[in-house]
Formats: structure tokens, sequence, C-alpha cells
């Protein structure tokens, strides 16, 4: 089982006798290496559904305080990590809240959205040599388990991690979930998850090349496999060409098939993105692939106890062609064409400019098969680059999605408009 090759990892990693790296031997201390920080964020989400669907939006201030010790001196050092976070609702509209893909406040049995939420989290931690392992509430990125932070609050999860960096280039993570708390609503076990267990893997070959290996088992829902592999050729100066392949290999319990409804029980979906960068323009080629017998194509995040998803992290899709939609349905095709522009060498240092057009085609519903949707993504970013507002950010987002009559099943039609306001403050 996946828990037992974790344990025996671990076990393998923190008994390791030739360590090709000692962060611990440079630790300047617990409170030495400490630092406090402040992010305080507004964001607007509304979703202009089509066909009928009546249209959704939220709007929020939000307040994320993080806090991360340094470690202790000597063999083994220890250290605490916590955070806090608050959100206060700024709209508070029962009829425009509680869209499945917005969350930025749960709607309570009464079916009105929170007036505000409040919650925080901390987790012991422990390193020796370059290998540190971390017992509570946290945060993790990992290609198989990676939290929200795309909302008003970021979804947080309880367990333990180990993450290894001994030889350099290599940093090997095993870990053990047994709570979510959901993005949208307060407590540590508010999304439903019974466990996870992750295991996995990147390696930096050469400067160019590197390459990663993850899986997850998600107690009574699925198993899943990752792979990535990412290489740049360096062409003239200011030019390179980057191919970064990504892929997921998905396999539902029997049991949460019979749970949902679900009809089938696998699903494998690869993208394939080539990115042509020349000084401030960035051209991008993405081609993307599901197939299997799962009518749910690829699944991830979410929250089992009232949306039948997986509870993995809501950015748990490593893939090229993921927007307002992922593009994931079953047996879906979907290809990219997109364009990047940094505006600094035009005298606008911090302005940056997204573009992306997406097609998918070849959609599998219940009901039918060849359909298709298709979205046009646009963003604006600008980050203040001094004075008192320094690292202030705002970005603006919108994206247009289309989606075939014989792909209703699957997704909606309808514009989108994100409005962020990120102003981080570093108090130590």
């Amino acid at each position: 089982m996946l828990n037992k090759r974790i344990s025996l990892i671990a076990l393998g990693i923190l008994s390791a006798s030739q360590a090709m790296a000692n962060d611990q031997a440079e630790s300047k201390g617990f409170v030495e290496d400490s630092s406090l920080k402040v992010l305080l964020r507004n964001a607007y989400m509304n979703r202009d559904f089509k066909d009928g669907n009546a249209d959704k939006s939220e709007w929020g201030q939000a307040a994320i305080g993080t806090f991360s010790s340094g470690f202790t001196q000597g063999t083994i050092g220890v250290g605490v990590d916590a955070f806090g976070l608050y959100a206060l609702n700024l709209e508070r509209n029962e009829s425009r809240s509680g869209a499945q893909g917005i969350d930025f406040f749960k709607r309570g049995d009464s079916g009105e959205p929170a007036d505000d939420l409040s919650k925080g989290g901390a987790a012991v931690k422990f390193r020796l040599s370059s290998t540190t392992l971390t017992y509570g509430d946290q945060m993790p990125a990992l290609p198989v388990l990676s939290y929200d932070n795309g909302r008003l609050l970021p979804e947080s999860y309880t367990g333990t991690l180990i993450t290894s960096k001994e030889i350099k280039g290599l940093e090997l993570n095993a870990g053990r979930f047994t709570a979510e708390s959901r993005k949208s609503a307060e407590g540590r076990d508010s999304g439903g998850l019974k466990s996870i267990n992750v295991l996995g893997g990147s390696y930096q070959f050469t400067e160019q090349f590197k390459a990663a290996l993850y899986a997850s088992d998600v107690e009574d829902v699925l198993k899943k496999q990752y792979v990535n592999a990412n290489y740049v050729f360096p062409l003239a100066k200011d030019q390179s060409l980057t191919l970064d392949f990504n892929g997921y290999r998905t396999k539902l319990d029997d049991s949460y098939v019979r749970e949902v409804g679900a009809t089938g029980d696998d699903n494998n979906i690869w993208s394939l993105a080539a990115v042509y960068a020349t000084g401030p323009h960035s051209f991008t080629l993405g081609y993307q692939r599901s197939t299997g017998d799962s009518n749910l194509g690829y699944p991830y995040g979410g929250y089992q106890k009232d949306q039948n998803r997986v509870g993995d992290g809501g950015n748990t899709i490593y893939l090229a062609n993921s927007y307002w939609s992922d593009f994931n349905a079953e047996d879906e095709r979907s290809w990219q064409l997109g364009y990047g522009l940094d505006f600094s060498t035009f005298g606008v240092p911090g302005l940056s400019y997204n573009f992306a057009y997406v097609r998918g085609d070849n959609i599998t519903t219940s009901t039918s098969d060849g359909g298709t949707e298709r979205e046009i993504f646009n963003q604006f970013k600008y980050v203040v680059q001094s004075g008192p507002a320094k690292d202030l950010s705002v970005k603006l987002r919108s994206s247009i999605l289309r989606v075939s009559q014989k792909s209703s099943e699957y997704n909606v039609s309808g514009n989108e408009v994100r409005v962020f306001v990120d102003y981080p403050i570093n108090i130590f």
C-alpha cells in the first residue's frame, strides 16, 4: 500500500548517513530566521452564464497572515509555521452566491453565504541535514496535491509531509493528510477528505532538463499518477524554446464509482506545450488529450461532502489547457494558441499581458459525442515596482467560454471577469 511505501521511504530519507547537502548546519536560529507576512487581498469574480443559467458573483476582502520560524540550532532543528485567515463578505447576495467555481463564501443551511470567515492553523517542523518533516496544518503544492490559492482564501490540509533535498537537484516528497479545510468555510475538516497519501519527487538532470514523477491515493476515491518532463532549448540571445509535457493517470475506486453514479473508472490525460520566448514576447502552442472510460473525465479538487469531487486540491491540474474550462472531459482533445508580453521593454516595468485561445472537441457525454467548447482568455497584471505600495499587484482577467449543445452536460457557456488586488506586507 502507498502509506507503507511512504513510511519506508521516509525512514530511508531520515536515516541517510551520507548527505550531499546540509541546510541544518547553516541554521541561524528559531528567531533569527523567522518571518511574519500579511497579504491583503480584495477579490471579485463574476460569471455571466448563458443558456438560461443564473449569473453568479462574489466579492470579498481578506487578510492572510503567515508566520514561519527558523530552526533551532543543533543536529535536529525544530521550528513552527502558522497562519491566520480572515475574509469579509462585501456582496452578501444570496441569489448570486453559491457557484461551485467561485466559492468565496460557502452557503449555510439557510442558503445564505457567510458574512465573514476566520480560521487559523499551525504546524511543527523538524529538520535533519536537508530533510524536513512537517506535521500539522499546511498548504502543499505538489502535482498530485496542490492547494487552491486562486480565490479569496487558500485551502489547507492537515497531516504530515517529509521533504528531502539531500542531493543537489533532487527533491523527494512523502506525506499523509487526513483533513482538508475548504477555502470558503471555517474549520480544519470542512472538505470531507478521509485521507490522502502522496509520494514522489523531481530531479534537475541538467540546466535545461527537469523531470518529475508523483503518485497519490485518496482513500475510497481514487489512485493517481503524474509524470512531467520539461526541456529548455537555449537559442540566440534572449531566445528560447521550452517543451513541457504533463500527464495524469487516474483510477477511481469501485465504491466511489457506485457512490457518484459514474460510468467507467479510469482516465488518462496529458498535454504538451511548446513556448517560444524572444525578448518581451512569448508564443505558446499546446495540445491536450483526455482518454479513458470514465464520464467524469479527469477528476480533481473540490469537496466530497457536497460536490461529489475528490478532495486533492483545487490546483491539482498541472496541464497546459486549464483556464476557466479545464478541457478535461471524457475523450476531449484541445488545442491552444497563446501569447504573452512583458511591457518592461517598452518602459512599463511590472506590467504584463497574456492571451490564449483554446478549442476542444470530441467531447463524450451520456447523451451524445462529438461535443465542442472554446475559450478566449485575456489577462493584464501590474506589480508596483517601488514606493510605499511596492509589490502591490492588480490582476484583471476575463474569459469568454462557449460550449456546444452536445457538451451541455459537461460544461456551460458564459463570460467571466476576475479582479484581484494583492498587497503583500513583510512585517519582519
